[in-house]
């Protein structure tokens, strides 16, 4: 593992995680105190993302992608409380999900794989949900998002082995995909769409135990296979509903060659429609499904993952600490930016030869 990671499935710089807001507003009252006003300015251009020149904040009514359904989606995901891989809570998960994409018209596999469980020793049957959108088309776009939470809130400094319902790590991805899957029947062209739900991204009750089980078995899946289809590149999206958001550009995204245009066109589409919580700045190197999508199956797949989110693993990761807002924003810009990408038959070339057939 790369020297900054830190404990569990995530690598970042370890001054930067998690956003310590508390430490921040210690600061800010001591800087009022001693009238340090370049100082205070400094910390806010720092800590929050600036708005262009003339712009103003984007409200919920303004945006063309329904946070507020999204919003209701995660929250509906969370009902059904813990959802660790192999457990009754994640089979009925399974059974709603696969409801909801088939009747908005896709095309809904689930792609079963075992494996054995960490703590009990005994086989477990997990699957990955693959939602293929106009599947006659053999030249493909991936998006996708884990739906597993982690069996415990690891980082919660209270109670570490409490209850996890995962609203932003587990459900937001998921969320932001079913309120997305409402506008695939009419997104047509000659490239297709394929929305893929993980299992088993953080099924893991000790360090030992391995992470992104789903996406490795999908990518190994994807490997072995000859011709088409094939996916032009992937997003995952992954803790994208945080109510204070900020999405920079992750480490491994921007430093691979051939995933590096489409980082810079989500984020110019971000700048286009003034969604300024898509900062273009590189600052997590995260270890998340994009890995094994990008090694193992070749797929140019860029990670859009808020991480600073204080309440990552912990019990407080829960609806009300997530936005309809953030939802609609992060929505719309892969919204417009599949469109744009459709309408125009794959404008990036971020093909490489282990992609193509």
């Amino acid at each position: 593992m790369h020297s900054a990671e830190r404990r569990g499935r995530l690598a970042v710089e370890v001054a930067s995680r998690p956003r310590a807001r508390w430490q921040t507003l210690y600061l800010v009252a001591a800087v009022v105190a001693c009238g340090a006003t370049g100082l205070w300015l400094w910390l806010v251009e720092g800590s929050a993302p600036m708005s262009p020149a003339g712009s103003t904040p984007l409200s919920l009514e303004e945006i063309p992608f329904d946070g507020a359904q999204a919003y209701a989606y995660l929250k509906q995901l969370c009902e059904f409380g813990p959802r660790p891989s192999g457990s009754e809570a994640m089979r009925q998960q399974q059974k709603y999900l696969v409801e909801h994409f088939r009747n908005l018209g896709a095309q809904v596999t689930l792609q079963e794989f075992s494996t054995r469980h960490p703590t009990q020793r005994r086989r477990v049957t997990l699957a990955n949900i693959v939602v293929e959108w106009h599947p006659q088309t053999t030249e493909r776009i991936l998006l996708c998002a884990h739906y597993d939470t982690r069996p415990y809130p690891d980082q919660d400094p209270l109670r570490p082995r409490g209850r996890f319902v995962g609203a932003n790590d587990g459900a937001s991805g998921t969320a932001l995909l079913m309120e997305l899957g409402r506008h695939m029947p009419q997104l047509r062209g000659t490239i297709g769409v394929d929305f893929v739900l993980f299992d088993g991204e953080e099924f893991v009750y000790s360090e030992r135990d391995r992470y992104f089980l789903g996406s490795t078995h999908f990518a190994r899946q994807y490997a072995a296979r000859r011709g088409p289809p094939r996916y032009r590149y992937g997003v995952l999206l992954d803790m994208v509903a945080d109510a204070q958001l900020e999405i920079y550009q992750e480490q491994h995204s921007v430093r691979w060659q051939d995933t590096r245009p489409l980082v810079d066109d989500l984020w110019d589409t971000a700048r286009r429609l003034g969604v300024r919580e898509f900062i273009a700045r590189s600052r997590h190197l995260i270890r998340d499904d994009h890995i094994p999508l990008h090694d193992i199956a070749r797929i140019p797949t860029c990670n859009v993952i808020d991480f600073d989110y204080p309440y990552w693993h912990t019990e407080r990761d829960l609806p009300e600490q997530c936005s309809a807002l953030s939802l609609a924003k992060v929505g719309w810009v892969i919204h417009e930016w599949l469109k744009q990408t459709v309408a125009n038959e794959g404008r990036l070339a971020v093909e490489t030869a282990g992609n193509r057939p």
